[in-house]
């Protein structure tokens, strides 16, 4: 099965050529044109991932057929092909919706992982299409994302109890979504014309939580000059949400108790019974059982509120939804931001996968804001990225055993004739070399992109790598022709250009 689809427009005939071979032995499906016109007419006939696309075309030019082509299909990654690599070059292929650009001669081990990035993400985002309106369609939840098993296990259970009246207590991390679960709930309820009214009880000072839930009778105490409605009033046939609920004082505890059993209350300084009918959802990133356990939190309160339990996993336990919430996010922030539709770069994206998302939604949905707001170009690419997702990126996975390296102290040496133990600068060679080679073989041996992810030029990184003697990674060496030269990585190198 073929990895994916490329289309190859360029007017030279030994560059199509070349580019078909190599592909095609790495189980690409290839299809050429050699102009604009032939290759636009590619592109109606059938679909395809990727667009390999000179930049100097005989009947029009490249930057100007990727911007018709970008109208057609968003979706689809486009690479450039140029035989004059500049900054100029590569800032007008971003903004024009590029994923990247290759020049002439050209490394094959770097072009098949920048086409195999390119096709991988135009796939995914495809795929992100197709799940939204699955999701649409299954589930009338339009603000919640997700599409891992955990997720889709989660919108299940919300869509089961959303229509009883039943207690429900949300868990889980800061940052995972849990109002907008408890939201969720409510308007998939017969309360959803209602009133959804969100208590952050940790933000609420104690002494006046209490008259914030159950209202107060004028003279209650000395700033009362006049009754106020509660909360709970307010939320009369609606749904009152309880957010961080662990931080509820012991006596408001009780009061809250007989409410959910009695449906009924009095307001401060009041003597009339005030009945409503209150759905009541809570919301805790605590193990509310384990403050039962310590005696910071009522258990009989527990029990009532733990009716129906909804745990939300962390994002690092769903990185499947991360693309989804990506492309949400862009999506809301660019139009805030009154920009045009953009993208991260795929390298970008890679990153933004990988990371563990301490902060969850939350943090993701602030890196995704600020990549927007600091951006001049449609392609956001790392660089755009916080330093604190760039920097655990760049040494996740690296376990350096510390112990195989640091001098011995006295009494640890077996005996005599043992080797003198290493210098500083050994150790710290050891250590660097290790972190290099380990970014090189999670890019797949792909100079460039580690440099990218280093955040250095990728001149400085072949010198660490040569003096450091790191052996990279070689390609077989294509069949010889007139299109093809021998690079200095052992792999076949474009040598034509123009």
């Amino acid at each position: 099965m073929p990895k994916g689809s490329i289309l190859v427009v360029d007017d030279e005939a030994e560059i199509r050529e070349g580019l078909s071979e190599l592909l095609t032995s790495e189980h690409f499906q290839v299809t050429l044109a050699e102009t604009g016109a032939a290759g636009l007419q590619k592109l109606e006939e059938q679909p395809f991932d990727l667009l390999l696309l000179d930049v100097s075309l005989p009947d029009r030019n490249g930057i100007d057929m990727l911007r018709e082509v970008r109208q057609r299909d968003p979706n689809l990654a486009i690479i450039l092909i140029t035989a004059f690599g500049s900054i100029d070059m590569a800032r007008a292929a971003f903004k024009s919706g590029a994923q990247d650009y290759i020049t002439k001669p050209w490394n094959n081990d770097e072009l098949i992982a920048q086409v195999s990035l390119a096709v991988e993400g135009r796939r995914l985002r495809e795929e992100n299409v197709q799940l939204k309106r699955a999701l649409k369609q299954r589930y009338n939840f339009p603000n919640i994302v997700g599409k891992s098993e955990k997720m889709l296990a989660v919108l299940d259970l919300v869509a089961q109890v959303a229509s009883s009246r039943s207690t429900v207590l949300v868990s889980g991390e800061s940052g995972t979504g849990k109002e907008l679960i408890a939201k969720a709930i409510h308007s998939a309820s017969p309360r959803a014309d209602k009133a959804f009214i969100p208590v952050n009880t940790g933000s609420i000072p104690v002494d006046l939580l209490e008259s914030q839930l159950f209202g107060h009778v004028k003279g209650a105490f000395t700033s009362a000059v006049a009754s106020k409605k509660g909360l709970f009033e307010v939320a009369d046939q609606g749904t009152i949400f309880f957010d961080e609920i662990s931080t509820v004082s012991p006596e408001t505890q009780a009061k809250l108790l007989r409410v959910i059993q009695e449906r009924e209350f009095m307001r401060l300084g009041g003597t009339e019974t005030i009945r409503v009918d209150v759905r009541i959802l809570a919301a805790s990133n605590e193990d509310l059982r384990k403050l039962v356990r310590e005696g910071r939190f009522r258990e009989d309160l527990y029990h009532r509120l733990n009716v129906i339990s909804i745990h939300l996993p962390p994002l690092r336990e769903r990185k499947e939804d991360i693309p989804l919430l990506v492309d949400r996010f862009l999506g809301e922030f660019c139009r805030e931001n009154s920009k045009p539709p953009c993208r991260f770069t795929d390298a970008a994206m890679k990153i933004l996968i990988d990371y563990d998302w301490p902060g969850n939604i939350r943090e993701l949905e602030n890196a995704v804001e600020r990549a927007v707001v600091l951006s001049t170009i449609e392609n956001m690419g790392v660089d755009l990225l916080p330093e604190s997702v760039r920097s655990r990126e760049i040494v996740k996975g690296v376990h350096l055993q510390l112990s195989e390296f640091l001098p011995p102290l006295p009494g640890e040496i077996a005996g005599q004739g043992a080797a003198p133990p290493p210098a500083l600068f050994e150790i710290l060679e050891e250590v660097e070399r290790r972190l290099i080679v380990d970014m090189l073989e999670r890019t797949h041996w792909n100079q460039t992109e580690a440099a990218e992810r280093f955040q250095v030029p990728l001149s400085t990184l072949n010198q660490k790598i040569k003096r450091l003697g790191i052996e990279t990674r070689r390609r077989p060496a294509a069949p010889r022709d007139a299109a093809f030269g021998y690079g200095e990585n052992g792999g076949a190198e474009f040598a034509a250009g123009k």
